[in-house]
């Protein structure tokens, strides 16, 4: 399948983590995301959208769930799934 953004992934939709697209120098959002799991390989799905413009997104990934801002989570390249 091709690779998406978390943020344009459908909801329910699983997934692999691919790469974070990181940006020149230091990037802490970057960093932040691998600390908390957002690494290559790993499974992740988009539970549910905020009210208001769909942010910030409910994710899970592994056992844990995380509110993302819609800006970090289009940074996280993924693979969805085969259905």
């Amino acid at each position: 399948m091709t690779m998406t953004t978390l943020a344009h992934l459908p909801h329910r939709c699983p997934a692999r983590v691919d790469h974070i697209a990181a940006q020149a120098g230091e990037d802490l959002i970057a960093r932040r995301l691998q600390v908390l799991g957002f690494v290559a390989g790993r499974r992740v799905e988009v539970l549910r959208a905020g009210p208001v413009g769909g942010d910030p997104l409910l994710v899970r990934i592994g056992d844990t769930r995380f509110a993302l801002r819609r800006s970090e989570a289009d940074r996280i390249q993924v693979r969805p799934e085969a259905a």
